[in-house]
């Protein structure tokens, strides 16, 4: 029983996984979109979901500054919606507003990661981040 957090993009799709215990948050993989084709790689979601045993979705949701819905994040709904279709699992929505840079800023200061190696990865971690923060946020567990 695992969460899956997607970071949704306009070419790509971040996907992380929580842990068994729903406690961690693991990058996974970097999934591209190709909306001309009209491929949203729900295909490859479908394989990830049947290995990990995902029993729902935290979708990360772009709102403006302002608190605001802008299409962006119009999108992630429309994604979100479009996932609860396909697999009839429940999905959420995580405010992800500066996860990206996050993200960026990590693999810069802490990694040394170079400009094309953090494209490579910036969507996994945003994804991972987003994640995390649905985990640590819906955290019930007693403290020990």
């Amino acid at each position: 029983m695992r969460i899956m957090g997607l970071d949704v993009g306009s070419k790509t799709v971040g996907v992380a996984v929580s842990d068994l215990l729903g406690w961690t948050a693991q990058g996974v993989e970097i999934i591209r979109i190709d909306e001309a084709n009209g491929e949203f790689g729900f295909d490859r979601i479908k394989e990830l979901v049947t290995q990990y045993e995902v029993t729902q979705f935290v979708v990360g949701l772009p709102k403006n500054m302002n608190n605001t819905i802008g299409p962006r994040a119009e999108a992630s709904q429309a994604y979100g919606k479009k996932l609860e279709e396909l697999f009839h699992l429940p999905v959420f929505y995580q405010d992800e507003r500066l996860t990206t840079v996050q993200a960026e800023r990590m693999l810069v200061e802490q990694a040394n990661t170079s400009r094309a190696k953090r494209k490579k990865v910036i969507d996994k971690l945003a994804a991972v981040m987003i994640l995390q923060n649905y985990l640590d946020r819906s955290d019930t567990k007693s403290p020990l």
